[in-house]
C-alpha cells in the first residue's frame, strides 16, 4: 500500500512551509514516527515525522516551497525492511543537482588609445599621482585632456591578493518573516523611542545574597529577567495604554500580561510568550524563562508558543550591547531593550560614585501612546529596579522569593 503523506498545518494562518532538510534519502526505509524532514513555516522550524514504516520516496526537494496538505512523500507500506537495519538510518542530506550557470553572454568592450595625455594633464595627473597610462582619454585618438584629468579618480587601493570571494544562500522562510515583520512594524507603525539609565546596585545586592539560596532551594539562578519582568508587569499595570494594541479602528486592551521575549535560537531569533505573567513570581519566571529558552536553543518551540504576547522584551546586553532602539513586535504596541552593565560615575548626593548602570529603551506606537506614559512607564520600570524590595517584594525579600 502506497502511504501519501501530506503536509501538516503548523498552525491556523500558515498556509504553506518550505522543505528546509531532508534527515532521509529517496529509497530509505523508514520507521514510523521517524523524523524525515525539518520544514520551516514563517513561525518556526518543525519536524515532520513519518506516518508509517516503509520505503519511502521524496517529491519535493531541499528548498522547495510545499502548500499546507499537499503531498511532500510517498510510502510504501509494504515493503519488507531491509535486513541488517534495527535502527532508523542516521539523517542525511540529499544532494540537490544544481541547475547549470546560464552562459554568460560576451561583454564588448571599447579600447582607447592610452599613454598620450596634454602638458596641462600631465601636471594635473602628476599632482594626482596617477600615470595617463591609467585614464581612459576623450580627446582625439584617446588622447588625455585637461578636463579629462580634472575629473579623474585616484585609486583608493590596490588589491593585495587576499580573499575577495562571496557566497549566496537563500534566507529561511522564518528569516524572510521576521524580515517581513520588522519592516512592516517600521512602516506601519508611529514608532518612537525613549530611553533612561537603572542604577541596578540593589538588585546586585539582593542576588549576591540570596542567589545561592534561591538555585538551591529551586533549581534555576535569580536571574535579572525576573526582575525585568516583574517590573514590567507593575508599570503595564499603571499605564494600561502600554499593554494595547490597534485593529483596524479600535484600540485593544488587555487585563492580562503575556510578555514576549527574544531569543536567539539556532535558526534565528525566536520571541516565545510567557503567559499570565501577573501571576508569576520571581521563582515562577525564572523556571519559564530557562524551558522556553532550552525549547528554542533545542528548536523544539512550537507556533502556539510563539503566538500572541502583550509587550515584549529584549535583551542585546547578553551580547554587549550598550544602547539600541528595538523595533515592536506587532500587533504589540511597545518593547523594553535591556543593554549591558557597566560601571559608570554618577552623582549620588551631590557626590560622584561608581555604579552599575544599564541603559534601557523603550520603543513605542505613538499612535496610542502618548509621550506622558511612555515616559512615565519607563520611569515606573526604573524606580521598581531601583528599589525592588519595597515595589515588587512589598517589604519581604524572603516571603517573595520563597525561601
Amino acid at each position: 500500500m502506497i502511504l501519501e503523506m501530506k503536509v501538516p498545518s503548523p498552525g491556523e494562518s500558515i498556509k504553506e512551509v518550505e522543505i528546509a532538510t531532508w534527515l532521509v534519502q529517496d529509497g530509505d526505509y523508514v520507521e514510523k514516527d521517524q523524523a524525515i524532514a525539518e520544514v520551516d513555516s514563517d513561525k518556526a522550524t518543525l519536524e515532520l515525522p513519518a506516518e508509517a514504516s516503509g520505503i519511502i520516496t521524496l517529491k519535493a526537494e531541499e528548498g522547495d516551497a510545499v502548500a499546507v496538505g499537499s503531498v511532500v512523500c510517498l510510502i510504501d507500506t509494504s515493503a519488507a525492511k531491509p535486513e541488517g537495519t534495527d535502527a532508523p538510518k542516521e539523517a542525511k542530506k540529499v544532494e540537490v543537482p544544481k541547475a547549470e550557470a546560464p552562459k554568460t553572454a560576451a561583454v564588448e568592450t571599447k579600447t582607447y588609445a592610452t599613454g598620450t595625455a596634454s602638458p596641462a594633464a600631465k601636471k594635473i595627473l602628476a599632482e594626482k599621482g596617477m600615470e595617463a597610462s591609467a585614464i581612459s582619454g576623450t580627446g582625439k585618438d584617446g588622447r588625455v585632456t585637461k578636463e579629462d584629468a580634472v575629473n579623474a579618480v585616484p585609486s583608493m587601493g590596490t588589491p593585495t591578493g587576499g580573499s575577495r570571494g562571496t557566497s549566496r544562500s537563500k534566507m529561511s522562510m522564518l528569516r524572510r518573516k521576521v524580515a517581513e515583520r520588522l519592516v512592516e512594524a517600521k512602516n506601519t507603525t508611529a514608532m518612537l523611542t525613549t530611553f533612561n539609565e537603572v542604577d541596578m546596585s540593589p538588585i546586585f545586592a539582593l542576588r549576591d545574597e540570596y542567589k545561592e539560596t534561591f538555585k538551591t532551594k529551586h533549581g534555576v539562578g535569580l536571574g535579572f529577567m525576573s526582575f525585568f519582568t516583574l517590573a514590567i508587569v507593575r508599570a503595564l499595570k499603571m499605564y494600561p495604554a502600554v499593554n494595547s494594541m490597534i485593529d483596524g479602528n479600535e484600540m485593544i486592551s488587555y487585563d492580562f500580561c503575556d510578555i514576549s521575549i527574544a531569543v536567539s535560537g539556532p535558526k534565528g531569533l525566536m520571541v516565545p510568550v510567557m503567559r499570565n505573567v501577573e501571576n508569576l513570581s520571581f521563582r515562577g519566571v525564572e523556571a519559564e524563562v530557562k524551558r522556553l529558552a532550552i525549547r528554542a536553543r533545542d528548536g523544539q518551540i512550537t507556533v502556539d508558543e510563539m503566538t500572541g504576547g502583550t509587550f515584549t522584551i529584549s535583551n542585546g546586553g547578553v551580547f554587549g550591547s550598550m544602547l539600541s532602539t528595538p523595533i515592536i513586535n506587532p500587533p504589540q504596541s511597545g518593547i523594553l531593550g535591556m543593554h549591558n552593565i557597566v560601571e559608570r560615575p554618577v552623582a549620588i548626593n551631590g557626590k560622584v560614585e561608581i555604579r552599575p548602570i544599564m541603559y534601557v529603551a523603550l520603543s513605542y506606537d505613538h499612535r496610542i501612546i502618548d509621550g506622558k506614559e511612555s515616559v512615565g512607564f519607563l520611569v515606573a520600570v526604573k524606580e521598581a529596579l531601583e528599589n525592588p524590595t519595597e515595589l515588587l517584594m512589598n517589604n519581604d525579600v524572603k516571603k517573595a522569593l520563597e525561601l
